[in-house]
């Protein structure tokens, strides 16, 4: 019978990078508060639905998702809320009972998508967050 043996210790290369502190938290980023937040989820919702449809294909479910992640936006909103990491975690969160099945997206793009779009209408690159 023929045996082989795998225990070679596995060596990766080093990575300083890794070992570095951050020394400085990344700030959150707040918007400001809302003057028309019907007006804003209506932005939100045509912006959504375009990025869908221009980033894959267009698809008819596309309004729907764009549709429901405004709808919580604009609830969130209305309830003070206007953190970026907060409102990115309530729309992860509600679309989590949304029927993806039709689509290619899922609720961590659809809410990576809002917080981009967010990003670029407040002027901050959504790369390196200035």
């Amino acid at each position: 019978m023929l045996t082989i043996n795998l225990s070679v210790p596995l060596r990766f290369p080093p990575r300083p990078f890794a070992l570095k502190k951050m020394t400085q938290p990344i700030p959150p980023i707040t918007l400001p508060p809302p003057e028309n937040p019907l007006l804003e989820g209506e932005w939100l919702r045509e912006r959504l639905q375009r990025w869908l449809d221009t980033e894959f294909i267009p698809e008819a479910v596309n309004q729907n998702i764009a549709q429901r992640a405004a709808q919580i936006f604009v609830r969130q909103r209305m309830e003070g809320e206007n953190d970026l990491g907060s409102l990115v975690i309530a729309i992860v969160t509600e679309m989590q009972s949304y029927d993806f099945s039709n689509s290619f997206y899922g609720e961590f793009a659809i809410a990576n998508a809002v917080s981009d779009l967010l990003l670029e209408s407040l002027g901050i690159d959504k790369c390196c967050g200035q």
